[in-house]
């Protein structure tokens, strides 16, 4: 008696799945990571065809969350756990940027101060749960996020001073760049960071760093300015991008919980090397007053040359800035941005202080300009535009 049909279909079936590591890599590598991640556990075949397919996924993914959630918890919380069900990256480090006053509670009496900041912690704790377990995370709290809603790299730009926001960068292993997250913080037990600790932040000794965007968190305590400075001054060097400001505090670093007692002042970021990796940026001032001025400005970034191609940009602008500095005109310095980047996506915030200045390393990792005299990088009232861009996109 013949065997049934839909049983030669099935073992056929079987067979394939089993034994052709091509027809497995094809059809695993239309699945998101989450879900392609279990498929791996399948067997020892799905395993290898998951661990290939993931070497060919190295894009930069980005999610972005505005106004308030339908339901309680933070918003950007939500979004996230529903395009991390549907992203084809493994993410290895998680910078994200929330909105002070819905994250913590900024503001009221004392006592709701208290118990808003409570549950920002639970939020963030919340928020890293639903990374990989070696994925590296920061996360800081801004009066305001600039940020281009997910989707496409084309969608506009916006500058949100007020309400609820929170954006999400999502970098995966991306050949022949490294990006190292770093820590330094000030309490009554620690000091200055040493040479050693900034090599082991691959902040020094390091020849192929090309930029450091850096975060100073609760920058209002007595000594944070001089913190700041001691740290900046030491890696303030020409072929280095530095770039980033003052933020409100600290929401999220995973590899220390809750280990300094008290809620010390300190710096985060993140250090980018690699012989493929170029930047730009540009120092928007006073001089800076209008649309026509701010477009100026733009011109000077896109004379940098940097590829637009695998290229993010970061707005890092002072709260005394935005629409009331532009006499009630709104978007105005993101609009000048995505007129001149129309495919770069632009992501920053609002803050209390600038840090960086007019500065280009190239395709030879050279300024255009250069002199002995090393630049002033903390500002007030300033803008600090800058583009990143992370080699040829695989």
């Amino acid at each position: 008696m013949e065997p049934c049909s839909c049983y030669q279909v099935d073992a056929r079936s079987t067979y394939v799945l089993s034994n052709l590591a091509e027809v497995v890599e094809r059809v695993l590598s239309g699945l998101p990571t989450k879900t392609l991640l279990r498929a791996a556990c399948v067997c020892r075949l799905w395993n290898v065809c998951a661990r290939r397919i993931l070497k060919t996924q190295r894009s930069i993914t980005w999610i972005s969350s505005a106004g308030p959630s339908p339901s309680d918890g933070y918003s950007l919380v939500r979004v996230v756990a529903q395009e991390l069900e549907a992203i084809h990256i493994l993410p290895q480090t998680f910078l994200y940027i929330v909105d002070a006053g819905t994250f913590s509670g900024h503001g009221g009496n004392r006592g709701q101060k208290k118990a808003r900041k409570k549950n920002g912690a639970e939020t963030a704790a919340t928020l890293e749960k639903l990374l990989p377990a070696q994925c590296h995370v920061v996360g800081i709290a801004t009066p305001g996020i600039i940020v281009t809603p997910m989707g496409s790299r084309c969608n506009h730009p916006q500058e949100i001073e007020d309400g609820e926001a929170g954006l999400a960068l999502l970098f995966p292993k991306i050949d022949g760049v490294n990006i190292q997250t770093f820590h330094f913080f000030k309490d009554t037990r620690s000091k200055v960071p040493n040479e050693n600790q900034l090599t082991e932040a691959d902040l020094k000794s390091k020849a192929d760093l090309r930029i450091v965007l850096m975060f100073g968190y609760n920058t209002w305590k007595e000594g944070a300015a001089r913190f700041l400075h001691q740290v900046i001054n030491r890696l303030n060097e020409k072929s280095i991008i530095i770039a980033g400001g003052q933020v409100e505090h600290l929401a999220s670093y995973t590899s220390e919980r809750n280990t300094h007692g008290s809620d010390p002042f300190g710096i985060v970021g993140l250090a980018i090397s690699g012989a493929q990796v170029q930047g730009a940026t540009v120092l928007l001032g006073l001089d800076v007053y209008d649309q026509s001025t701010a477009e100026g400005a733009m011109q000077r970034l896109k004379a940098a040359n940097i590829p637009e191609h695998n290229t993010f940009g970061f707005m890092f602008a002072c709260v005394g800035r935005g629409y009331q500095y532009y006499k009630s005109k709104r978007n105005v310095e993101a609009d000048a941005f995505r007129k001149f980047f129309p495919t770069v996506p632009l992501f920053g915030f609002f803050g209390n202080g600038e840090i960086g200045c007019d500065r280009i390393v190239t395709g030879n990792f050279t300024l255009r300009e250069c002199n002995d005299v090393k630049d002033d990088l903390l500002h007030s009232y300033t803008t600090v535009m800058t583009l990143i861009h992370f080699g040829p996109a695989k």
